[in-house]
């Protein structure tokens, strides 16, 4: 039967009646979605945000426990002034660390580019000692020291976990660094000389530092060292080209192009230096890890590192001197070692002023040697009787 008009119309609105539906279906299916979606957001943000607050309050926590343990400190150095204090940063009286020689280089290479100090600074001379064990001329260096205790500092490198055995009143007392093995004749020798210099280092207040041994003495009193050091304008570090095997003959290929043979040096390991050359050293690793690498094993880096690496690079600040006498008059690897007996007024005398003269400051002085080595342990007794009256202290 055929349809009418009509019934085409009611076909239309049933039609635009299943879409609106249809519409608003769809509008309440995204909308449901929607508050789905918010509620899991909602969720995951208070969740993190929970966690994050557990996460914070845990570090806050942390952080409070190691700054408190950092302010307080176990040592009662620091139960006095505050390890975070302006005093303990640049005057340290604890030497105990737990640096390793990259991290405490790193941090005794740091200069301030300021050059005003905004505290009295007084220089002093930082005295590093590098033994291997006690001190058997200990009293002596008390004596020498008696009296001036503003104006050094004192700095000992021994084995691993041997104690020094001093009163708690003596200048010595608490002054051992962090140590490792030392071996003579190896690189490890100038790794312990380097590492007296860096501990020095971190007190400001160290202006001239100068390497000893057990067997070294004073010859002169404290006051005359201390003007002697802190007037000079050069470090005095032996640095000279030695022709032969024992000199250009340890030289190693191998370390070209750094370093060529013209440049090759020799001296003494007992040197004196200024704070400038001191971060100098402490601050290379280029060239000291050549000499590492090919100074050995008949190269000995005590005695061609520091000279070498100054001749190449600052050699205008250095006297290319020693101010530690030894007598080499025997011959053979080592020097003599002078023994009780021998220690008379006019030997200490004879070193004091041995007829020689030495540039200062670009003048020329009779005074050449502050320090003289090689002092057996009998020596001590004869050492302290001559002290008053022949080295004035």
């Amino acid at each position: 039967m055929p349809r009418g008009r009509g019934d085409n119309k009611d076909d239309g609105e049933r039609h635009m009646v299943l879409l609106k539906v249809a519409q608003v279906l769809s509008f309440l299916m995204v909308f449901v979605a929607g508050i789905i979606i918010g509620l899991a957001t909602s969720s995951h943000i208070n969740t993190y945000f929970s966690s994050q607050a557990q996460l914070f309050s845990t570090s806050t926590a942390t952080s409070f426990r190691v700054s408190t343990a950092i302010a307080n400190c176990d040592k009662a150095p620091c139960q006095k002034q505050g390890c975070l204090s302006m005093e303990a940063f640049v005057r340290p009286i604890n030497l105990t660390h737990k640096m390793s020689d990259a991290e405490l280089f790193w941090r005794a290479s740091m200069v301030p580019y300021k050059k005003e100090y905004p505290f009295l600074r007084v220089p002093k001379v930082a005295f590093m000692f590098l033994t291997r064990g006690p001190l058997p001329l200990l009293p002596l260096w008390e004596r020498f020291f008696k009296g001036h205790e503003n104006y050094f500092s004192i700095y000992v490198h021994t084995p691993p976990g041997f104690r020094l055995n001093v009163s708690s009143d003596s200048p010595f007392y608490g002054r051992q660094i962090p140590s490792q093995t030392v071996s003579w004749g190896t690189v490890s020798l100038a790794d312990a000389e380097r590492r007296l210099l860096a501990n020095a280092l971190l007190d400001f207040s160290n202006e001239r530092f100068v390497l000893l041994s057990e067997s070294c003495i004073p010859v002169y009193n404290f006051p005359t060292v201390y003007k002697y050091l802190i007037g000079s304008t050069y470090s005095f570090v032996d640095s000279y080209d030695d022709p032969t095997r024992y000199g250009r003959g340890r030289y190693n290929r191998k370390m070209l192009p750094d370093i060529k043979l013209y440049q090759w040096r020799k001296g003494s390991q007992w040197f004196e230096m200024h704070r400038e050359v001191a971060i100098y050293i402490i601050s290379d690793t280029k060239y000291y890890t050549l000499f590492k690498k090919y100074c050995r094993p008949v190269c000995y880096p005590d005695e061609h590192y520091i000279p070498t690496f100054l001749n190449m690079f600052h050699g205008s600040l250095n006297a290319n001197r020693s101010v530690t006498w030894v007598d080499w008059s025997l011959g053979g690897p080592h020097p003599a070692m002078h023994e009780g007996p021998n220690i008379t007024e006019s030997f200490i005398q004879a070193i004091r002023n041995n007829g020689t003269l030495c540039s200062y400051n670009e003048e020329q002085t009779s005074v050449c040697y502050l320090f003289a080595r090689k002092f057996a342990p009998s020596a001590l007794e004869s050492l302290l009787n001559l002290s008053s009256t022949v080295m004035e202290f």
